[in-house]
């Protein structure tokens, strides 16, 4: 449904909003199981998508720009690898113009659904359930991936 890239841009954004202080991408990387390199060009588009201000320096490293409760799943997801819609026919048939087939009527109206889901949704929200012992997969704090 989404992109790799998302992802990993929302796991990274989610270990952010666990933490009090800046955190290094390569401690984000190990964290997070991201490759580092690839890590590194998500934090760029989040950068210059304004979710995340890099702090150089001794103590510099990534943190959030806003607070977690005002950064949805949908504002991270449209930084890293934007959702199309279907506005137009998208095999190029002229007589459709903007009136889509049925077929893709419907995908642009599932596409709508998962927007909508992604923008009611916070990082708040997500470091909260992040915190159930049900949610293993991933560790997002350094203290779960040593036991890992």
């Amino acid at each position: 449904m989404i992109s790799q890239t998302a992802e990993y841009a929302l796991r990274a954004m989610v270990f952010l909003a666990m933490r009090n202080s800046a955190a290094t991408g390569q401690e984000i990387a190990e964290t997070t199981r991201v490759p580092a390199g690839y890590l590194s060009k998500i934090m760029q588009q989040l950068v210059k998508g304004k979710l995340v201000n890099s702090q150089r320096g001794i103590g510099g490293g990534f943190v959030l720009s806003r607070e977690p409760i005002e950064i949805s799943i949908l504002d991270v997801v449209n930084a890293v690898d934007p959702i199309d819609r279907i506005k137009s026919c998208p095999l190029g048939i002229q007589s459709h113009g903007f009136n889509l087939c049925p077929l893709h009527k419907r995908l642009s109206e599932a596409t709508a659904h998962v927007e909508a889901a992604f923008a009611a949704s916070n990082l708040n929200e997500l470091v909260a359930e992040s915190k159930s012992p049900l949610c293993a997969s991933v560790p997002l704090t350094p203290s779960e991936a040593a036991r890992q």
